[in-house]
């Protein structure tokens, strides 16, 4: 009977796991995005305004290195957390470099931006994928929820990114570009201080050679899950054609701090500072997560609920979408005019779609086709698909001076539209892999 009790309490989700990894996550990513709110701004902006006094080339490269930096680490963050430190010490780890590196910052000279900036890179590292990890973790024994479980963690990354920018703009305008910066270091103090306080709830998420020898003080045992070498290949196959779809759309998705901030601020007919419109995308996802994972949840009950990577594939279709959308009112504008910022909304809103059938769509992907082994690296892996794309974003940007504004979002529309046709010749060969390996995961959880 007491092994009985033991096994029922193993397969009971973490209920009280998830609100905490909500709101350590929604801290970390205030900090993060209120940093990404002014960062090219403050290096474009005139040293007799505050700012550092960059070109825009030089804005743009700074901005695509420290983007696919931030993205690259996570990779080494997830090994280090698979071989050494357990997910958990990571997590904390990360967290205090992410303080330090907004905290130098919050200081003018150089060699303060300069090492805030690699702080930043290594606790990003370390944080970003550990604790998407452990989300996963705690949904090891109801995987039909896993979606449903990223698409709401999600919302606590954009509840951050969505009063970040109002954060950092107002403090910005009235106080100085260093105070966002300090603004950014108390965001991390909050997301620590919630992580450590709340940690009993999601030790059943930590893995790794560190938590297997405080497992008997920290969580309930966790049977070790036996590989299929075979099937640890194909699926590790199928991730590397999406995290190759996915460098893309990172690619895109990162013009919104850059040259779209950039557009709200020289092409649109408003006063309103530039950063605060980073805040519409993140509006958009609290607006349309909670609809989206009931419509999936309808679809699911009808048997008709897309594949993980059909809607990705859906996803990528509506990033064309929003970049034509752009295009046009570059045309509309004459490349150089203002425009109404309700072009910028339709688009934001558009890529926000895009970007929920996408971005928690394959951190799921990630926890459902990883082997158990090398789940860390594996989520890395996923970041660095992002770092490639957030070093690309830079890349491109540096043509923004140089190109009709119309022709530089067709541009981004027509790269994405191809890498869409790309993943469309791949669904017929990833569909039955994943189902293959949620049909596994639902059958080890006793379903």
């Amino acid at each position: 009977m007491a092994q009985q009790a033991e096994a029922v309490a193993v397969k009971r989700p973490h209920p009280k796991g998830l609100p905490v990894l909500f709101m350590t996550e929604m801290w970390e990513r205030f900090s993060f995005y209120t940093m990404r709110a002014i960062f090219a701004l403050y290096m474009a902006t005139p040293v007799e305004y505050g700012g550092l006094g960059f070109t825009v080339q030089l804005t743009a490269t700074i901005y695509g290195l420290y983007v696919g930096l931030v993205y690259f680490t996570p990779l080494f963050g997830g090994i280090l957390a698979d071989k050494v430190l357990g997910i958990k010490r990571s997590v904390t780890v990360g967290g205090l470099f992410f303080l330090l590196g907004h905290l130098l910052l919050a200081f003018r000279p150089l060699p303060f931006f300069f090492g805030g900036l690699l702080a930043l890179i290594i606790g990003n590292g370390l944080f970003k994928p550990n604790i998407s990890t452990m989300l996963g973790n705690l949904y090891r024994e109801v995987p039909e929820r896993r979606d449903d479980g990223y698409n709401i963690f999600y919302m606590g990354i954009n509840l951050g990114a969505f009063l970040s920018p109002f954060v950092a703009g107002y403090l910005r305008v009235n106080y100085g570009w260093h105070y966002g910066f300090g603004a950014a270091a108390i965001g991390m103090i909050f997301s620590m201080a919630v992580f450590w306080t709340f940690q009993k709830h999601v030790a059943a998420g930590d893995v790794g050679p560190a938590a297997k020898r405080l497992r008997h003080e920290e969580a309930t045992p966790v049977k070790e899950e036996k590989s299929d070498p075979v099937k640890d290949k194909q699926r590790t196959k199928a991730l590397m054609i999406i995290f190759f779809i996915v460098i893309f759309f990172w690619m895109a998705f990162e013009q919104q701090g850059l040259t779209l901030t950039f557009w709200a601020q020289n092409a649109t007919n408003t006063a309103i500072a530039a950063e605060t419109f980073q805040s519409v995308n993140p509006m958009f996802i609290l607006v349309l997560t909670v609809p989206l994972v009931a419509f999936w949840g309808l679809l699911r009950r009808r048997g008709k609920e897309p594949t993980t990577a059909t809607k990705m594939f859906i996803g990528m279709l509506l990033a064309v979408v929003a970049f034509i959308i752009m295009a046009i009112s570059g045309y509309a504008g004459g490349n150089g005019g203002h425009v109404s910022v309700y072009w910028l909304m339709g688009a934001y809103a558009v890529l926000t779609t895009s970007e929920l059938m996408l971005s928690p769509m394959g951190l799921s992907l990630v926890s459902k086709l990883a082997p158990k082994k090398s789940l860390g690296m594996m989520m890395g892996g996923w970041f660095v698909a992002s770092g490639i794309g957030g070093y690309l974003s830079g890349l491109i940007g540096g043509f923004w001076n140089s190109m009709s504004h119309s022709g530089f979002f067709l541009l981004i529309a027509g790269i994405l539209l191809v890498i869409a046709l790309v993943l469309a010749t791949q669904l017929k060969a990833l569909n039955p892999i994943i189902h293959e390996a949620e049909q596994e995961a639902a059958e080890a959880a006793g379903h």
